[in-house]
């Protein structure tokens, strides 16, 4: 394991630490805009929307499951096991049984103070919010094909672009490099004992390496190659905000 490791900083927080240097850190970034500050703090949004006389003309859609923190962050190019590719909610976290609408309102904010981050015009925003809605209605317009009607050409630029991505694109982002070289410090941290030990529980499951092998692409002659790697690919954690 240790080749997969880089230690950019040998100064590594202790995991009773954490949870203080994370609040901090995301209290920083939501004070860079006010875009920031709402796509960070969900529970204000809640409290807001609740303390609002908007609140009391909201329509009470049907009791499903939501995102709960549908912001533009949340949204991106997500792939089937078959190999196609979607735009769709990606960050389920917050995840909740409730009114839909809520995931419409946090949208159309997110798209507002992104738009005024960017000083676009208030006729800009406008637009955003009805091509939202537009979009909304057209892909529950019907709903027993599951066909959400006719792409835009930004979506499709998007999902095209998805389909190009490999591996050697996420590592030069993420990682610097193309090489499986994980820096320690700023973005990852060492994993604690316990968070190793349960780590390797996990990819020695059959069941989780059945379910990385029946991936598209992923030949079955790979398997004693994903077997014998497990142990090096419990490497860091990633901790983010």
């Amino acid at each position: 394991m240790g080749s997969f490791l880089s230690r950019s900083c040998p100064s590594m927080p202790h995991p009773s630490d954490r949870l203080a240097v994370l609040e901090s850190r995301r209290t920083l970034k939501m004070a860079r805009s006010a875009h920031a500050y709402v796509r960070g703090n969900t529970a204000k949004f809640y409290e807001w929307l609740a303390a609002s006389d908007a609140a009391r003309r909201v329509p009470v859609g049907p009791a499903v499951w939501i995102c709960g923190d549908c912001h533009l962050g949340n949204l991106g190019p997500i792939a089937s096991g078959n190999g196609s590719v979607a735009i769709q909610i990606r960050d389920l976290d917050q995840a909740v049984i409730g009114n839909p609408a809520h995931d419409l309102i946090r949208l159309g904010l997110s798209l507002a103070t992104a738009a005024r981050g960017s000083d676009l015009p208030g006729v800009v925003t406008m637009r955003m919010m009805e091509a939202m809605v537009d979009g909304y209605a057209a892909a529950i317009h019907d709903p027993t094909s599951g066909d959400p009607g006719v792409e835009s050409d930004t979506v499709r630029s998007v999902e095209r672009e998805a389909l190009g991505r490999r591996w050697r694109h996420l590592a030069k982002e993420r990682l610097d490099a193309v090489e499986p070289r994980i820096p320690l410090g700023k973005k990852f941290w060492e994993l604690a004992p316990e968070e190793r030990e349960a780590l390797t529980a996990l990819f020695a499951d059959e069941r989780v390496a059945a379910m990385i092998l029946s991936l598209k692409g992923k030949p079955k002659n790979r398997e004693r190659s994903l077997r014998s790697g497990r142990a090096r690919a419990i490497g860091p954690m990633r901790w983010s905000t």
